[in-house]
């Protein structure tokens, strides 16, 4: 079985679904534009519009087919998360989003969807957490910022949510978030060449440095794009540990994470198979985004694996992760 483990979706149905019951969402105001819905959570600044590509359920399939791809591990979109959304408002939201998703792969199998959770609020993340396990889902995608620019991940009022994943062996795609305060990449497309890379890593990091990765040893940590350049700077944060009291190990650390072959290079590749092992290894494609890899099963056939290795990374490895029969 050939499994995507890094796609995005957004349902038809969700979409529907937000127009019909926005009384439910007093701070959530919709923004009509070009047919498809944009959001402010909270006063916040606007999100971009929903692409269309993130809902059109019969192109994604016609792209499976064609890549001959039987399986696709989908998270909703970061950018609609609504962490801003405060209390139950935000906990009804994400539901919501897990509703669809969860409905809409009963309906289409090709998709395995993956959780949201209200993670501006620590108890509720960790309670949607476990009902979502419950449902069905193999784990949750989560944004790098749980509370806008500046915020991160190993805050310890997000315990509660961390301490629910290692109850429920949860998989957590710890995902780069649209806008993360560094201004310096909003030219020359930046934000997408290297800005995804800094902020996730630099969120996972400190997860690592906080002894996150450590401490909840039964969640399944995945930080995608080859790690976010943690391969790649694992020396310099080893040598940080040492100098710095407390610090987590990051060597024992990447080696506990999972992540993804979205890298456009074999050589890449290569390198974090050497640092990480193949068999913490997944093919993905970021469908449907423009700086995904739109043939995604191509990095793997170049980079010189045994059929073992390509066999566990093109499918075997997400088979068990999440749970696919």
């Amino acid at each position: 079985m050939i499994v995507d483990c890094h796609a995005h979706l957004v349902p038809p149905e969700l979409l529907a679904a937000i127009r019909k019951d926005a009384a439910r969402f007093p701070n959530v105001r919709q923004i009509e534009e070009a047919g498809s819905l944009a959001f402010a959570f909270a006063g916040s600044k606007p999100t971009r519009p929903v692409s269309k590509p993130l809902s059109d359920i019969p192109a994604r399939l016609a792209w499976l087919a064609k890549n001959g791809i039987d399986k696709q591990v989908v998270g909703g979109w970061v950018d609609m998360f609504g962490y801003e959304l405060a209390g139950a408002e935000g906990e009804a939201w994400s539901r919501l989003i897990n509703d669809c998703l969860l409905a809409a792969a009963k309906a289409e199998p090709h998709f395995v969807p993956l959780a949201t959770v209200p993670l501006g609020d620590g108890a509720r993340a960790g309670a949607v957490l476990k009902d979502a396990i419950k449902a069905g889902f193999a784990g949750a995608m989560i944004g790098t910022l749980p509370r806008g620019v500046g915020s991160t991940l190993d805050a310890a009022d997000l315990d509660p949510f961390w301490a629910a994943t290692d109850e429920t062996g949860a998989l957590i795609h710890i995902h780069p978030s649209f806008d993360a305060g560094d201004k310096r990449v909003n030219d020359f497309g930046l934000a997408n060449g290297l800005g995804r890379i800094t902020d996730a890593v630099i969120a996972v990091a400190r997860l690592i440095s906080a002894g996150h990765v450590a401490k909840y040893k039964n969640a399944k940590f995945f930080a995608p794009m080859g790690a976010a350049a943690l391969p790649f700077v694992l020396g310099r944060l080893k040598r940080n540990a040492t100098i710095t009291p407390g610090v987590g190990d990051p060597v024992a650390a990447l080696a506990a994470i999972y992540t993804d072959t979205i890298l456009h290079d074999a050589r890449v590749l290569k390198f974090v198979i050497e640092m990480m092992g193949s068999e913490r290894l997944m093919m993905g494609s970021d469908m449907p985004f423009p700086i995904g890899d739109h043939e995604p099963m191509k990095i793997v056939a170049e980079a010189g694996l045994s059929a073992a290795q390509v066999a566990s990374i093109n499918g075997g490895l997400a088979q068990k992760l999440f749970k696919i029969a």
